[in-house]
Order: C-alpha cells, then sequence, then structure tokens
C-alpha cells in the first residue's frame, strides 16, 4: 500500500475533489431570466406620431435592461449615436411604478424610427413591470408617449 507524504494529495483525492465540485456548479441556480424576453405594443406620441414598439429585456441580479425600437418616433435628420435621453415608465406588480432611464443609442439615419436603450432599472425577483409611457429627448425637443395596449404577450417578470 502506498502512502502519501502529509501535505500531498494523490490523482484519486484530486480526482474527487474536482467530481464533486463539478457536481456542487451543476446544482447551482441558474441565473435569473425575465420573461417574455421581448414584447410589443403601441404607442400614441402626439403630433410626433403613433405605431409600435418593440421591448427587450435582460437581467443580471438585481440590474435590468430594457432596450427599445419604436415606429411611433421617426428621425427627420440624421442622429448620432449615443444622444437620444429616454425614460420608460411602467407599472410594477399592477400598482405604482418604476422609471428606467438612459442615454444609450446606436446612430439613427434620417427617416429611421427611433431605437434607444439599453435603459437601466432595478428589479427585484418577482416584479412584474409593463411599460406605460416613454419620454423620449433629442436634440433639446421632448416627445412624451402613451401606450394605447397592453404589452404582448405580457408583462416582464423578473
Amino acid at each position: 500500500m502506498k502512502h502519501l507524504r502529509p501535505g500531498k494529495l494523490g490523482f484519486g483525492t484530486a480526482l474527487g475533489v474536482a467530481v464533486a465540485t463539478a457536481g456542487t456548479l451543476a446544482m447551482a441556480p441558474a441565473a435569473p431570466a425575465v420573461t417574455p424576453g421581448t414584447a410589443t405594443l403601441s404607442f400614441d406620441c402626439g403630433a410626433y406620431g403613433s405605431g409600435t414598439a418593440t421591448l427587450t429585456a435582460t437581467q443580471d441580479g438585481t440590474a435590468a435592461t430594457i432596450s427599445l425600437s419604436t415606429s411611433a418616433i421617426t428621425s427627420p435628420i440624421d442622429i448620432g449615436a449615443n444622444s437620444v435621453t429616454s425614460t420608460l415608465t411602467l407599472t410594477k406588480n399592477g400598482s405604482g411604478t418604476t422609471e428606467f432611464s438612459g442615454s444609450s443609442n446606436p446612430a439613427i439615419p434620417a427617416g429611421s424610427q427611433v431605437s434607444t436603450g439599453p435603459l437601466s432599472g432595478t428589479v427585484a425577483a418577482g416584479d412584474s413591470l409593463e411599460a406605460t409611457s416613454l419620454k423620449v429627448v433629442v436634440l433639446g425637443i421632448t416627445a412624451t408617449c402613451n401606450a394605447t395596449s397592453a404589452q404582448s404577450p405580457g408583462p416582464f417578470v423578473f
């Protein structure tokens, strides 16, 4: 029988530790996921137009982001990247509101629909959020859009 010296691990011991560690990692809880990941709704932006919007949500712990693209607002001129400031207001758990905001956007060519995000916000496990309004500020001009339909397929649940 072969004996190990103190402070040395044999191959069998190391293999056992590796298998135990892999098993622990396999049982670790998965990262939280928001469902649905994408939803659509309609907005009325008054004099700026109306149309549909696609919202895409992601989550990392209590931090969440929502990116938005809408045909309700089209750009009359080229707009540079990161020059649109947006605030998306959502109902939270059926009562009260929360806001996601940011000033991140891709470059938007003249005549194209406005895309904005990721807009950042904070969530708790089980939060149910549904968009109600969007405020977009471009070149000092503010467009306020109000939802005219419910999100489909439903509110985001974090």
